[in-house]
């Protein structure tokens, strides 16, 4: 079958599927379990409507349950398990998470993503509130806007393929397509560099993508809290006669807080999860491992699950205060 007419029939399917699931839940629940109609018509009505709103949400729980809460806890199940002869599976306890912490490529990974975490929400954060302040100034400002925020309609393998050819190495006889190579030939360079294989240096230039790319989010989202602090207090700043950068550092700044660190938290949360870029420019090498990398190299390259399950819950260990974090200010905010 045409993958197209396949798409489309998918479509249709489950369009008519949820029209047809809420159609005929609510005619079940108002014609045949709680009929408004009988002595107890008053009790039918509100026990109808006390139901109502669960048969909306029962889709979701199902998918959350079925794709999330499920692979947790066979995730979480597996990582204290153990792979033998014939794929047997025996049951280890924490020896996975011992022996985790015990190899060198998994102490890389762990150091080089607290690295990510240092650099990219912060530098991503700060050329985004940097580009919504300066952007906002400018007459073809929107223009601008559009094209900081285009890279994140790339995706992470995308812009990693772009990135590659910009630092990609060339001999010295041979014209350089690499961008990066071309300017420091230019500049004096004696010979073209081999960028990411240089260890420690070769992460900086990983998180650069990143950056690239999260940077249009933090500003779309920082341009619109922005424009939303009152112009009387930006005029009373300027009666007082403070000048562009108290009016931005201690004005500005402060009343967007709230939205700086929601930015900021949930670029975190995307380097956390980082593997993409890793993965299609160096695979883990020349001391470049990360979290996600090693889970897939021990899951599915080593075919060692109990390994692999392992470094998969300390990497939602690591993300879940976060969420914590975002989820109790969000509320707080809305009290």
């Amino acid at each position: 079958m045409h993958p197209a007419l396949l798409g489309v029939i998918t479509i249709v399917i489950g369009v008519s599927g949820c029209v047809g699931y809420f159609y005929g839940a609510n005619l079940l629940l108002d014609k045949v379990i709680f009929p408004a109609k009988g002595p107890n018509m008053g009790q039918n009505i509100n026990r109808r409507e006390m139901i109502r709103p669960w048969i909306f949400l029962f889709p979701a729980m199902l998918g959350l349950g079925l794709y999330l809460a499920y692979p947790v806890f066979a995730t979480l199940r597996l990582s204290f398990l153990e792979r033998g002869a014939g794929d047997v599976y025996t049951f280890v306890g924490f020896k996975n998470y011992v022996q985790m912490f015990a190899e060198d490529k998994f102490m890389e990974a762990l150091r080089n993503n607290i690295l990510w975490l240092v650099v990219v929400p912060a530098a991503s954060t700060a050329f985004g509130l940097l580009t919504a302040q300066l952007t906002d100034r400018l007459r073809w400002g929107n223009f601008a806007k559009s094209v900081v925020f285009m890279p994140m309609a790339i995706s992470f393998v995308g812009a990693a393929v772009i990135f590659k050819l910009i630092y990609e190495a060339r001999p010295e006889d041979v014209a350089q397509i690499g961008v990066l190579n071309h300017l420091y030939l230019t500049f004096g360079g004696d010979a073209p560099q081999q960028w990411l294989t240089i260890p420690f240096w070769n992460n900086f230039f990983l998180m650069a993508v990143l950056i690239w790319i999260q940077t249009g989010f933090a500003m779309v989202i920082l341009s619109a809290a922005l424009r939303g602090i009152p112009e009387e207090t930006i005029e009373a700043a300027v009666i007082d006669g403070a000048n562009p950068f108290q009016i931005f550092f201690k004005i500005k700044v402060p009343q967007i807080m709230s939205t700086i660190v929601v930015v900021w938290t949930t670029i975190t949360i995307a380097t956390l999860k980082v593997f993409d870029i890793v993965f299609a420019m160096t695979n883990g090498q020349w001391e470049t491992q990360v979290l996600a990398n090693y889970m897939y190299t021990k899951m599915f390259v080593a075919r060692d699950w109990g390994m692999g399950s392992a470094s998969a819950m300390i990497i939602m260990l690591l993300v879940m205060p976060i969420l914590v974090w975002n989820v109790y200010n969000a509320r707080k905010e809305m009290r």
